[in-house]
């Protein structure tokens, strides 16, 4: 049966591994570090790309390539590539089209590590990162020239929970014949499909929803069918247009193979090696299994805890795209599944940092942890943990405030939650 004619969550259980060759019912992990060829003429054309196969553990794994065909699936791509964590995914994705010299525009409200690379690391590469406003995208466009290699949003971000308008942003990047990338890390495949909606490449934190257990790091990036004709001849790629003096002399664009990914595996995970392991595969292959059931539960909760949260008085506001006063409602609607919201949760407390602080001290089901996506419901105070690396005016530009809680709901019985949340801010 064609794989789109079967649902999300079969397509997690089963797309990419032929139980009929290896006669085990689940993916084996394959640890091992090389592959022994059959002829040296059988090692040299793998090397040449003229024969496709396993050579090396740092660029292709068994265990690795179900995930990363499964990944391909659930996100609607042509093909995808793993790496050992989200912020790899993402280093990997810019720095596959953009060098010295060369622009990214990239979303002011997204996670604090992903600002921290793009806007410091990525400087010390010769790369800038210029800020545009999720809000709004009227001077979007006025920030592209000749040297801006791609456009970067959070679908859903970290930690203001702040909808991306998916198609019009794809649609700036088209008119101008820019890469858009897209981490769909917090609403997950299972909400929702950039791709589907225009977005050129999808990276995640696998780490998060994707293995739900806050056992495993992982990440991934997907492209979708049809960037090569993007590539190919375009000048702002020109290094996919010309020989690759490392491989050979290699053109990307010479292959009928999807080139963005292909660059990332033989050039990027060869060179810098922030190769996943196949154990670690293996893990977030258990927790796709039960994506779909678990991304559901999250949504449930965490809508029945911001209800909560906005009628509380000693909350001020509470950011949750599934409630209806949101003002990213009706693109919440627009763009995930059935309208829900996966399982983070901001509020804004009445009161200073010190007294936000003593709230998240005095959860007692809610565990301070800087993770989020865990089937166990997590708290953290963002402006002293994941986004203390920025400047206070960085922080208020991107809207983290010093009294701004996020929590990431789990799946526990929702009673439970609202009496810790209850007991924490004094009620």
């Amino acid at each position: 049966m064609s794989t789109n004619k079967l649902g999300k969550q079969t397509n997690a259980l089963h797309f990419g591994y032929d139980k009929d060759k290896q006669q085990t019912v689940s993916v084996p992990i394959y640890q091992t570090t090389a592959y022994a060829f059959d002829t040296s003429l059988q090692a040299s054309n793998r090397f040449s790309l003229q024969e496709l196969g396993n050579i090396y553990s740092r660029l292709t794994n068994p265990t690795c390539d179900v995930l990363e065909k499964r990944i391909s699936v659930l996100e609607g791509g042509t093909a995808s590539v793993v790496t050992a964590s989200g912020s790899a995914a993402l280093f990997y994705a810019v720095t596959n089209i953009a060098g010295s010299g060369d622009n990214v525009l990239v979303a002011n409200k997204i996670y604090g590590g992903s600002t921290s690379l793009l806007f410091h690391t990525l400087k010390c590469f010769g790369i800038e990162a210029r800020e545009f406003d999720i809000d709004d995208l009227s001077t979007l466009e006025s920030k592209i020239d000749s040297k801006t290699k791609a456009i970067f949003f959070e679908t859903l971000s970290n930690p203001q929970i702040a909808v991306a308008d998916i198609e019009a942003i794809a649609a700036i990047a088209k008119k101008h014949k820019i890469i858009s990338i897209a981490d769909n890390t917090v609403a997950s495949s299972y909400l929702c499909n950039p791709i589907a909606h225009g977005v050129d490449v999808v990276t995640h934190s696998l780490s998060k929803y994707a293995s739900g257990q806050g056992s495993v790091l992982a990440g991934s990036i997907t492209e979708r069918e049809g960037l090569n004709e993007l590539i190919k001849d375009n000048p702002r790629y020109a290094h996919f247009n010309e020989p690759d003096e490392s491989y050979h002399g290699l053109v990307y664009t010479s292959l009928p193979l999807p080139n963005y990914t292909l660059r990332i595996r033989i050039a990027l995970l060869r060179d810098i090696g922030a190769s996943l392991s196949p154990f670690n595969a293996w893990l977030v292959l258990q927790g796709l299994e039960t994506l779909a059931i678990r991304i559901k539960k999250h949504s449930k909760n965490a809508l029945k805890i911001a209800k909560f949260l906005e009628t509380h008085p000693k909350v001020e506001s509470v950011s949750y795209p599934a409630l209806e006063s949101n003002k990213y409602y009706a693109l919440s609607q627009k763009y995930f599944y059935k309208g829900r919201a996966s399982g983070l949760v901001s509020f804004v407390y009445k009161g200073s940092l010190e007294e936000a602080r003593k709230v998240v001290d005095s959860t007692s089901i809610f565990s301070i942890v800087v993770n989020i996506g865990d089937t166990k419901s997590l708290i953290v105070h963002p402006a002293s943990t994941t986004h203390s690396q920025l400047s206070e005016a960085e922080l208020k530009k991107v809207g983290i405030l010093p009294n701004l809680i996020r929590l990431s709901v789990g799946i526990e019985n929702i009673k439970d939650l609202k009496e810790d949340l209850k007991e924490a801010l004094g009620e």
